[in-house]
């Protein structure tokens, strides 16, 4: 029986970040370092634990990750820690601090956590081989020594986690693509694991964009077919290379960690700071123009194209056609205060409980409403890979100018242009370009905005 499937464990990194500070800050405590300034001390060697392990990437483990990279991962680790650690010594001037009890308190801690991320690493190994959690259900195309090798590796080192499903053949006029885009839909197979050798450049993209449009990761067994182009990333499975098609920033728990740190302080100051006392004041004014709900809600899709409520302050006077109808230039059913807050965005200011609540993020693909999703998912190629990530308040494509309603059919085929191309690009550094443009074309106006 599977227990569940994850495309990432959420909580791992944090988790496993949270008790690595805990030890190296409680063993500083306990141990006659003889430091001056403790705050200054505790902060130092927590932020810079944390800004190695970034740069180090020391808690991206993969499921397939051997063991050998494991104890590569801690040795660079404590290394930096190690020049971060005697660098304090003199930046701040500890001529009292013992050198000897520092080599103490680096031997203890690399012992301590060396135990713990191993002892962490063979119960995840062992979860997935006995009791069959976070499995992924894989399927591979083609037939070749290097198709078999991968299929044996999934069978025979089953604390990776995979559970493989079928082998489908691609040798001249034996297969049916409708018959295999079925099944895989049907068995709800997580990633497809394909031999391009075996196909041609259109069957590839056929695939290619199957995957996309269905939230499936696709990978590739390495040959010479020009799928170069695209931004790869190299993996191993035992000593079987394998491509991923498609190497999107936010699955790094990493990254996720810290977008969704950023998500949860900055709702938080909008939340404590301007809609504690806006929000009473909106809601007599909405109120007193026209009978009915302060907060307008509505089912979006979000990451994995899972429905949530998205909430706005209601801009409209109350009517049947909301859920189905966006609104247009001079829409009778905009209020006059509908007017000033959706012109100047104030409108989406409660979905920042969206986001302190986890189903979105201030920047990403805006979610649409479902009755749209449906439609655009047949007819636009790439549309469903922005639900590859959570949605945003604002994202690429708004402040790029494509926001509002669409008016024609590249108005829709530009904004996924600029959602996969933010997928794919994330970084810190373009999320808070995004949001300075936004609030500056708040403070503007924006002409779409209606």
């Amino acid at each position: 029986m599977t227990l569940g499937k994850y495309r990432y464990s959420g909580l791992l990194i944090p988790v496993s970040l949270i008790v690595d500070l805990l030890i190296i800050n409680s063993l500083a405590y306990y141990l006659p370092l003889q430091f001056r300034y403790p705050i200054l001390f505790h902060s130092y060697i927590s932020m810079g634990w944390t800004l190695i392990a970034l740069k180090t990437t020391f808690y991206v483990v993969y499921r397939y990750t051997k063991v050998t990279h494991v104890i590569i991962l801690l040795f660079r680790q404590f290394f930096f820690f190690f020049l971060v650690l005697y660098a304090f010594i003199g930046f701040f001037k500890q001529p009292n601090m013992s050198r000897l009890a520092i080599a103490e308190y680096l031997a203890i801690s690399f012992t301590i956590v060396f135990t713990i991320k191993f002892l962490n690493y063979y119960f995840l190994m062992k979860y997935r081989e006995k009791i069959k959690g976070n499995i992924r259900n894989v399927v591979v195309l083609g037939k070749s020594k290097k198709t078999d090798q991968l299929i044996a590796v999934f069978n025979e080192r089953t604390e990776y986690g995979y559970n493989f499903v079928k082998q489908f053949s691609l040798e001249k006029g034996e297969y049916n693509f409708a018959e295999y885009f079925e099944f895989i839909l049907a068995n709800k197979i997580d990633e497809i694991y394909c031999s391009v050798s075996e196909l041609s450049n259109d069957e590839v993209v056929s695939f290619i964009n199957f995957a996309d449009n269905n939230l499936i990761a696709l990978k590739f067994i390495p040959d010479n077919k020009n799928i170069f182009a695209k931004k790869l990333k190299f993996e191993y499975y035992d000593y079987i290379p394998v491509l991923s098609l498609r190497d999107i920033p936010l699955h790094s728990p990493i990254n996720a960690f810290i977008k969704r740190s950023f998500d949860i302080v900055f709702s938080l100051v909008v939340i404590l700071g301007l809609l504690s006392w806006l929000t009473p004041l909106l809601a007599f004014i909405i109120t007193l123009e026209s009978k009915g709900p302060v907060f307008f809600r509505q089912t979006r899709n979000g990451i994995d194209n899972r429905e949530f409520y998205c909430y706005k302050f209601r801009s409209m006077a109350p009517n049947t056609y909301a859920d189905h109808i966006s609104a247009t230039k001079n829409d009778m059913r905009v209020t006059k205060v509908g007017k000033f807050i959706r012109r100047t965005s104030i409108d989406e200011l409660p979905q920042f409980y969206n986001v302190l609540f986890g189903t979105m993020s201030v920047v990403g693909p805006r979610p649409h409403m479902v009755k749209h999703t449906n439609e655009y998912s047949d007819r636009i190629n790439k549309y469903m890979v922005r639900h590859f990530v959570k949605p945003g308040i604002t994202g690429l494509a708004q402040v790029r100018g494509y926001r509002g309603e669409i008016e024609k059919h590249a108005d829709i085929q530009n904004r996924i242009k600029f959602d996969v191309f933010y997928i794919e690009n994330w970084s810190m550094f373009l999320d808070l370009k995004i949001i300075i443009q936004t609030i500056i074309n708040a403070l503007a106006g924006e002409s779409k905005a209606y």
